[in-house]
């Protein structure tokens, strides 16, 4: 098990400011260049899509040891399991990373994020994701299975060895549809309102409601 602090990022050896990069399934080394879309790019918590990421990934694809900038609207989409390692984003905008595949398991490692307003990792598709050895500051949640999708799943998040800095939630899950969230290993969490809440999903766009928070149970395992 590897921990990471922000202090632990490398120098940025460069800077591309682009339209958003599609990735199939191979495999980007980054060395720790800086990728965002430019200024002006970041417009709050309005919801955005493929159009404003910054990298698209296909189902397969890699990418590692890049730092996402300020400037951008979403960070990464994955449209069917990815694998994201040592990628570090400045300031989050909308969201980090959103997950969009149907079934199957991303794997989220090392790397962090810090600002965001609401979510790090939004879950919109199904299957399972694997948070490890993370670091996370001022945020809203670090994981929320989407609440109020059109289309909606059962699923399955697994978040371990965290650092996590002055924020609300770890994870939200929906207990209605079969989410579970499991948070174990050795995480230290520091000035962090909730671990794990569970909420009643729906599919029909409304704020989806609130069951329990900070409660271990069959849904929120920690």
């Amino acid at each position: 098990m590897v921990h990471f602090s922000f202090t632990t990022v490398a120098v940025v050896a460069g800077f591309f400011a682009q339209a958003a990069f599609a990735l199939p399934s191979p495999t980007i080394q980054g060395g720790n260049v800086r990728y965002d879309r430019g200024s002006g790019a970041c417009t709050g918590q309005k919801e955005g899509g493929d159009k404003d990421a910054v990298f698209i990934l296909e189902s397969g694809a890699t990418i590692k040891n890049i730092v996402i900038g300020a400037n951008q609207a979403e960070g990464i989409h994955c449209k069917g399991s990815c694998t994201i390692t040592n990628v570090w984003f400045e300031s989050v905008c909308e969201d980090a990373i959103t997950i969009k595949q149907t079934s199957g398991t991303s794997t989220i490692s090392g790397g962090g994020a810090k600002g965001a307003d609401d979510k790090v990792i939004q879950h919109n598709g199904g299957g399972t994701v694997n948070i490890d050895s993370y670091c996370v500051e001022d945020f809203g949640k670090l994981y929320r299975s989407c609440g109020n999708c059109s289309t909606q799943y059962k699923r399955t998040v697994n978040i371990s060895n965290i650092i996590a800095k002055n924020g609300k939630l770890i994870a939200g899950v929906n207990s209605n549809y079969g989410d579970v969230a499991t948070i174990k290993g050795t995480n230290t969490f520091t000035s962090v309102k909730s671990i794990c809440n569970t909420f009643k999903g729906n599919s029909n766009g409304d704020e989806p409601t609130t069951l329990t928070t900070n409660v271990s149970n069959s849904n929120c395992k920690f």
